[in-house]
């Protein structure tokens, strides 16, 4: 039986927010070695450079680091080895087809514990241009203000 009860989110991409427009999100589990878990526990991962890629029908995440677990010793694996993502095949199949055809591209967003077991929300992806990060940072800016200026007016 799982410990925790709830979600505790671990590590989240929000680079990907900037450079990417998320179309959808999914939630997938992710095959780790002990060492490794004790690590995400710990809060030592870091998602700023990973993706993720489907080769022969199995959805794979690259780039994703886990810092070695300090009591871990000879049990501890490579911090940048590639991980499998756990999902069913008929999903992987439709995600798939979208990355050849569309452009689409896979990001992992979040790294969580839901229930006790480690998850990744992955995040279905196309590529922002320049001038659509300025468009963004742009309508950040002004809603800030305009949140600003309701504040000072409830006071």
């Amino acid at each position: 039986m799982p410990h925790q009860q709830g979600i505790k989110v671990i590590a989240a991409n929000r680079k990907a927010f900037h450079d990417y427009f998320v179309e959808e999100k999914y939630e997938c589990g992710i095959a780790l070695f002990g060492t490794e878990v004790k690590s995400i526990r710990l809060g030592k991962v870091n998602l700023k450079e990973s993706w993720a890629q489907i080769r022969k029908g199995e959805l794979w995440v690259e780039g994703m680091h886990i810092s070695p677990y300090e009591q871990g010793n000879i049990f501890n694996r490579d911090p940048l080895r590639a991980k499998k993502l756990l999902m069913h095949r008929r999903e992987i199949r439709k995600l798939d087809s979208l990355v050849m055809r569309q452009g689409y591209t896979l990001v992992p967003l979040e790294l969580y514990l839901k229930d006790g077991r480690v998850k990744v929300q992955l995040g279905l992806c196309k590529g922002k241009q320049l001038h659509d990060k300025r468009d963004a940072m742009a309508k950040r800016d002004t809603d800030r203000e305009i949140q600003r200026t309701l504040r000072s007016r409830q006071k």
